[in-house]
C-alpha cells in the first residue's frame, strides 16, 4: 500500500473536494444545477472506493482524504440547508458532531496502522444522508414538487443511522485497539 500516488480513485476523490464550492455557490440560485453537482460529487465517493478495490489500487493518502472529501461534501450541504432555512441547526449540528468524531477515530486508528472499514450502517447512512439532501435542495425546483416533507424524514433518519453506526464505529475502534 504507496503512501501518495495519484491514480484515478485519489483523483476522484480530490474532484468532490473541488466540486463542493461550486456546490455551495449554486445551490442558492440554481438548485438542479446545484442537485447535479452535489450527485455527481456523490456518485464520485461510491466510484472511488469501488475502483481503488477493484484495481487493488488503495492508498493511505485515499484512505484519509476520502472519508475527509465525504465529511466536507456532506457538512457543506448541511450548513447550506440551514442557511436556506430547510433544516434545524441543531440537527446538521448532530451530523457534523458525529463526522468529526468519527473521522478523529480513522485518522487515530490508520496512525497505528489499523483499518476498520465502513461497515453496511455507515454506508445505508451516507445513502439516506444523500437522498435527504437531494430532496431538501430540490424542494419545488422540479416541477413545483413538494420533497420538503420526503427530505424532512430522510434527514432524521440519516441523524438517527449516524448516531447508530458512530457508536457502532466506535466500538469497533476500541476492539481493534
Amino acid at each position: 500500500m504507496s503512501t501518495l500516488k495519484l491514480n484515478i480513485p485519489t483523483l476522484l476523490t480530490l474532484s468532490r473536494i473541488i466540486l463542493i464550492p461550486v456546490f455551495i455557490f449554486s445551490v442558492r440560485l440554481h438548485p438542479i444545477f446545484g442537485a447535479i453537482i452535489f450527485g455527481i460529487a456523490s456518485i464520485t465517493d461510491f466510484l472511488d472506493g469501488y475502483l481503488a478495490r477493484r484495481a487493488g489500487d488503495i492508498t493511505k493518502f485515499g484512505i484519509i482524504l476520502d472519508p475527509i472529501a465525504d465529511k466536507f461534501l456532506v457538512i457543506s450541504a448541511l450548513i447550506v440547508l440551514v442557511d436556506m432555512e430547510r433544516i434545524a441547526a441543531w440537527i446538521a449540528i448532530v451530523i457534523i458532531v458525529r463526522e468529526f468524531l468519527i473521522t478523529a477515530l480513522r485518522v487515530v486508528a490508520l496512525s497505528k496502522d489499523i483499518v476498520i472499514p465502513a461497515e453496511i450502517g455507515g454506508k445505508i447512512k451516507t445513502g439516506v444522508q444523500i437522498a435527504a439532501i437531494l430532496c431538501l435542495v430540490l424542494n419545488k425546483a422540479l416541477f413545483d414538487i413538494n420533497l420538503y416533507d420526503i427530505g424532512i424524514v430522510l434527514i432524521w433518519a440519516a441523524m438517527i443511522l449516524s448516531i447508530i453506526s458512530g457508536v457502532k464505529y466506535t466500538i469497533s475502534f476500541g476492539k481493534n485497539l
